[in-house]
């Protein structure tokens, strides 16, 4: 008399024993969850080594299609494609040069005092060039223009240090196009110069001068200090962006996270760069209200410009600044235009808008709106994964061409 208890049955085609299969279609039908075992790790490790060799996702996508991973297996991790979830694989595995080991990165090696201090520098230095222009005037003629120049290049090599090493520095070795630096200085010279420059162009006057409005001194004292303030929000972004990527389990999830954490940096700089504003005008006994929302917008739209750039997008941290420089231009081509015979309406828009709201408004336009144009860019591609890699990463990444 046979047990009632159920004995494992031959399978047909092996012949090994094998326990019913009630529950093997369950099995088969329901997909990898993301839970405490993590499918993407598990791919991750399982591909390690092309992960770690890879030049950007494009590659690590086409591999993993050689492997025979489509789409529809990429559902199965939560990604809409074989190319996003290549993004993710990118970004989660430290890459290193071949046979050697992740070197320690110069930002971790620096202390945060060293690291404030060379922030702190180009504000220091705009100060001290203020402070010697303005006691070399009684002096000889010819003093206080060197002084100023020889400060004025002082400042330039010190933001340049600045956003070559730390949270400013770009992530490709020639994140700094020669247009986007052509461009940022355009905007940094109207910014001085523009306000004095617009109204003779637009008086049909010929009586300019080099020496810069009262307001200019404010403004540059301000855009050099803002230096510190955007590097700590430029900190601030990608140590949370990185945080966020490691808790996330989409890229959805990932972007739900990162944008807050974008329009939060850029208000936090805001607020900074409106307050030494206030405090340089203060300062300097200039009255820069009305170069405030100006200045404000052109350092929001510098500090954009170098997110991407830091972040991996040299290209749209070019589009900004050029730009603004454009409709800059533009303004001041038209006060030329309407000088012309018949052409002289060319200018009323601008010159409208300067009568409203005074000459600065047009360096307040032209920045804010290329700004927010950049903070949408931002909003969509800094919510990617590429966009956060891992910290090891960073010095085999700065030596690609």
């Amino acid at each position: 008399m046979t047990s009632p208890r159920t004995e494992p049955t031959a399978s047909p085609h092996t012949g090994n024993p094998r326990t019913p299969d009630a529950t093997a279609p369950d099995d088969a039908a329901r997909p990898p969850r993301r839970g405490p075992a993590d499918p993407v790790r598990i791919l991750m490790h399982r591909h390690r080594a092309l992960c770690e060799r890879a030049v950007d996702a494009l590659e690590i996508a086409a591999r993993l299609e050689a492997h025979g991973v489509t789409d529809r297996t990429a559902a199965r991790f939560r990604h809409r494609d074989v190319f996003s979830l290549a993004e993710e694989l990118y970004a989660r595995v430290p890459r290193a040069a071949a046979g050697t080991p992740v070197p320690q990165t110069e930002p971790a090696q620096r202390s945060l005092t060293v690291r404030a201090a060379l922030h702190l520098l180009p504000g220091a230095l705009c100060a001290a060039t203020l402070a010697a222009t303005a006691a070399a005037r009684p002096v000889t003629p010819l003093v206080r223009p060197a002084t100023a120049t020889a400060g004025a290049v002082l400042v330039v090599l010190a933001v340049r240090l600045c956003v070559r090493t730390g949270p400013l520095r770009a992530r490709q070795p020639d994140g700094g196009s020669p247009a986007a630096v052509l461009c940022t200085a355009w905007l940094t010279g109207y910014a001085l110069f523009g306000d004095l420059l617009l109204p003779q162009l637009l008086s049909g006057g010929t009586d300019l001068t080099l020496a810069p409005p009262p307001q200019a001194t404010a403004t540059a004292l301000a855009l050099t200090c803002a230096v510190a303030p955007a590097a700590w929000c430029a900190r601030w972004f990608a140590v949370r962006g990185r945080r966020g990527l490691a808790a996330s389990r989409g890229l959805g999830e990932l972007a739900a996270r990162v944008r807050p954490l974008l329009l939060a940096a850029t208000l936090l700089f805001l607020a900074a760069q409106s307050a030494l504003l206030l405090g340089a005008g203060r300062l300097t006994g200039a009255d820069a209200g009305a170069a405030v929302p100006a200045a404000a917008a052109l350092g929001v739209l510098l500090f954009l410009s170098r997110l991407l750039a830091v972040h991996g997008f040299p290209v749209a941290a070019a589009v900004g600044p050029a730009v603004a420089a454009v409709l800059e231009a533009l303004a001041l081509a038209l006060a030329l235009i309407a000088r012309l015979p018949g052409l002289g309406f060319a200018d009323r828009p601008v010159a409208e808008l300067s009568a409203l709201a005074g000459p600065s408004a047009v360096p307040a336009v032209a920045c804010a709106a290329a700004a927010l144009g950049m903070l949408g860019h931002a909003l969509r591609a800094l919510a990617g994964a590429c966009a956060h890699p891992p910290v090891p990463s960073l010095p085999a990444e700065a030596g690609r061409p």
